[in-house]
């Protein structure tokens, strides 16, 4: 499963109280390998008060947060139920999943905030063997053909049957084989 950044709305003002909330529910739910990071898009900004210059913290969108996630049944239900959450932004209704964001609209938003998608660290190179260890490929090994440290993802060559398959994982999904 791919995780993606979705946009929740909540009540205005509620912003942080939703990151809280949220953050609680993740751990005492065991959801840490479904829901990853809440974040509240800010920007700091710059005003004079009382003759004095200081810098202050401004919401970039007021009532909404970023949640990335693994999009299950069941992370969407600990999600959208959070106290303070009025629902995702993208979703037709009706039990509708929403649409995540863009890639590059998610870029944009972390890096007008000072943030860069997070690094990983990874043991492996091209042409090393390694074993996929989630997903339905589970136990399979195969060869590494390309690294995209900036998505975070791998092509492995994998055979399946007699016949080489390519496909793309997260590089949490893998590690070197022994």
């Amino acid at each position: 499963m791919e995780k993606n950044w979705y946009v929740v709305h909540t009540y205005s003002g509620y912003e942080n109280k939703v990151k809280a909330n949220l953050e609680k529910r993740v751990e005492t739910m065991g959801m840490q390998d479904k829901i990853f990071r809440v974040i509240i898009p800010e920007e700091q900004e710059t005003d004079f008060k009382d003759g004095k210059k200081r810098t202050v913290m401004r919401k970039t969108f007021p009532g909404y947060v970023l949640v990335e996630l693994v999009m299950t049944d069941d992370s969407w239900y600990v999600v959208r139920n959070t106290p303070g959450v009025t629902g995702f932004i993208g979703s037709s209704g009706g039990g509708a999943k929403p649409t995540p964001l863009l890639p590059e609209e998610v870029d944009a938003i972390l890096r007008s905030m000072g943030m860069t998608e997070r690094k990983i660290d990874v043991d492996f190179a091209e042409n090393d063997l390694v074993e996929v260890m989630d997903g339905p490929f589970a136990g399979f090994q195969g060869k590494v053909e390309e690294i995209d440290r900036a998505k975070g993802k791998v092509k492995v060559s994998v055979d399946m049957f007699g016949r080489e398959t390519k496909m793309e994982m997260d590089f949490e999904q893998i590690r070197k084989a022994d």
